[in-house]
C-alpha cells in the first residue's frame, strides 16, 4: 500500500468498515479489525495503515493481535497518530480478550478438578504479564471457585506469599481446598526452587488447619506445570 494512500482512495467495498457491514467481521484481517475500532488514522496514515503499524509494534516477540496484551499505553503512544484515547482503546481490546477467555473457561469448567482447567482459566490473563503474579484459588467441597486472591506480585517467595495470610483468608471464606497459581514471565513453566519451597510451606500449613493444598500450577507461555501432575505435591 502506498505510504500516502487515504481511506477514501480505497474502493468502498474494500474499506474495513464497509466490508464488516456487508460480509461480517470474520472476513476482516487483524489490521482491518483494528482499523474499524480506531476509526481514524493520522495526518499521514489511514486508519488501516495505522492499524498495521500497531501490529508491527509486537514484532518480533509476538505475532499479530496476540502481542497487544503485552503492550503498555506508552508503547502505543510511541506511534504518531496514537494518543491517549486510541491507546486506551487498544489496551481495552487486550483486556477484553483476556476477560472473554477467562469467562469462557469459567462457563466450560465450573469446577477445577484437574490442572488443565486451572491453566485454561488463567492462561490468557497471566502469560502476558511481565512480573510474577501469584494467586490463590479458594475452593468449596465440589472444587468450585469461591474466590481467588492475588497474594504477591514480583518474585514468588514465602515472605511475599505468606501461608499465614493465605489460610486466614481460606478460613474466612470457608474454603476446604486451595490451589496456588503463578506465572513465569520467561514463558518457561519449569518450577524454581522458590516455587518448590512455597509449595511445601503452604502444604504443611494447610495440613494443620485441615485445608488441603490441591495443586500449584505454574503458567508459562501456552504451557503450564502442575505440581500434582508431576508428583511434586
Amino acid at each position: 500500500m502506498d505510504d500516502h494512500i487515504k481511506m477514501k482512495d480505497i474502493p468502498k467495498q474494500d474499506r474495513p468498515y464497509e466490508k464488516c457491514v456487508s460480509k461480517g467481521p470474520g472476513i476482516l484481517s487483524d489490521a482491518e479489525l483494528l482499523a474499524v475500532i480506531l476509526r481514524t488514522g493520522s495526518r499521514t496514515l489511514s486508519s488501516l495503515q495505522l492499524a498495521q503499524k500497531v501490529l508491527e509494534l509486537t514484532y518480533p516477540k509476538d505475532d499479530g493481535l496476540l502481542g497487544l496484551c503485552r503492550l503498555s499505553l506508552s508503547d502505543f503512544q510511541k506511534l504518531p497518530g496514537i494518543g491517549i484515547v486510541k491507546g486506551i482503546q487498544l489496551q481495552c481490546i487486550g483486556e477484553l480478550s483476556k476477560r472473554i477467555s477467562r469467562r469462557a473457561a469459567t462457563v466450560t469448567n465450573t469446577t477445577f478438578t484437574n490442572p488443565q482447567s486451572v491453566a485454561e482459566y488463567y492462561m490468557e490473563e497471566m502469560r502476558h504479564l511481565q512480573q510474577e503474579h501469584c494467586y490463590v484459588m479458594f475452593l468449596n467441597t465440589r472444587q468450585a471457585l469461591i474466590k481467588d486472591l492475588l497474594i504477591s506480585k514480583g518474585t514468588v517467595n514465602t515472605s511475599l506469599a505468606s501461608p499465614r495470610e493465605i489460610f486466614i483468608e481460606a478460613l474466612r471464606c470457608q474454603a476446604v481446598g486451595i490451589i496456588l497459581v503463578h506465572n513465569h514471565p520467561s514463558g518457561d513453566s519449569t518450577p524454581s526452587q522458590e516455587d518448590c519451597l512455597l509449595t511445601r510451606k503452604v502444604s504443611e500449613a494447610g495440613s494443620l488447619v485441615d485445608i488441603q493444598l490441591l495443586d500449584h500450577v505454574v503458567i508459562g507461555d501456552n504451557n503450564y506445570c502442575s505440581f500434582k501432575k508431576e508428583g511434586m505435591l
